[in-house]
């Protein structure tokens, strides 16, 4: 059991944050368990990612900017052969085109292009504010607007499998990377289209998804059952 006292002098939770969660639900859960104010996650997951989120309690707050400029390391499939409009599947696939002819070498050429520090335009559908507002509010409202490319490092890409249409992947990149974005650019360069179709994330600097723990057994921990 963790005392109030301990959570509000800081705590740091290693989250294996499930499908369909968002970010938030997580943060909630174990802040209405703790039942203390301040609780905070250090970079968001989409509800369609799975995987590593740290979330910190009281005085321990201080630190999500640190963790948050950490390098991440993820894994997931990246589906060729049509996009989507959020780049992942919470849009529908559209504009399908075939990817029989799409080779493994053409695959690993096409990653390279990503590889270093890249400018990258973010996906419409995004937390990005505009003005006041988020993107992807904006996006869902219907409104046109461009988001402008931002700087990111991608420190390695590696190809793990393809099996048409789906490629596995494994990449460790800068914070402020966009996954989804990585997949929609990556199927217009091979002239498929393609979209993210799952992803994990597995690290956050020396933190690995293997050392986190389902919100359940955090909610257990913090209750002492």
């Amino acid at each position: 059991m963790l005392t109030t006292q301990q959570l509000l002098d800081g705590y740091t939770f290693l989250v294996n944050k499930e499908l369909h969660w968002t970010s938030f639900d997580a943060v909630r859960k174990i802040r209405n368990t703790a039942k203390i104010k301040k609780v905070g996650h250090a970079g968001t997951l989409d509800p369609l990612a799975t995987g590593l989120l740290i979330v910190c309690t009281g005085a321990f707050t201080k630190k999500i900017n640190t963790y948050m400029g950490m390098e991440k390391e993820y894994t997931g499939t990246i589906t060729l052969g049509a996009t989507t409009p959020t780049y992942d599947l919470e849009s529908e696939p559209e504009n399908f085109k075939l990817t029989t002819h799409i080779t493994l070498s053409e695959i690993e050429k096409a990653v390279q292009t990503f590889t270093g520090a890249i400018m990258q335009v973010p996906p419409i559908y995004s937390a990005i504010k505009i003005k006041g507002q988020t993107a992807y509010n904006l996006a869902r409202r219907g409104d046109t607007f461009t988001l402008d490319a931002r700087p990111i490092t991608i420190y390695s890409i590696e190809i793990t499998k393809f099996e048409d249409p789906i490629i596995t992947f494994k990449i460790a990149c800068s914070t402020g990377t966009y996954i989804r974005s990585i997949a929609n650019d990556i199927g217009a360069v091979l002239g498929c289209g393609g979209y993210l179709s799952s992803l994990c994330r597995t690290r956050i600097g020396q933190f690995s998804v293997k050392d986190s723990y389902l919100v359940s057994d955090i909610v257990t921990l913090i209750n002492g059952a």
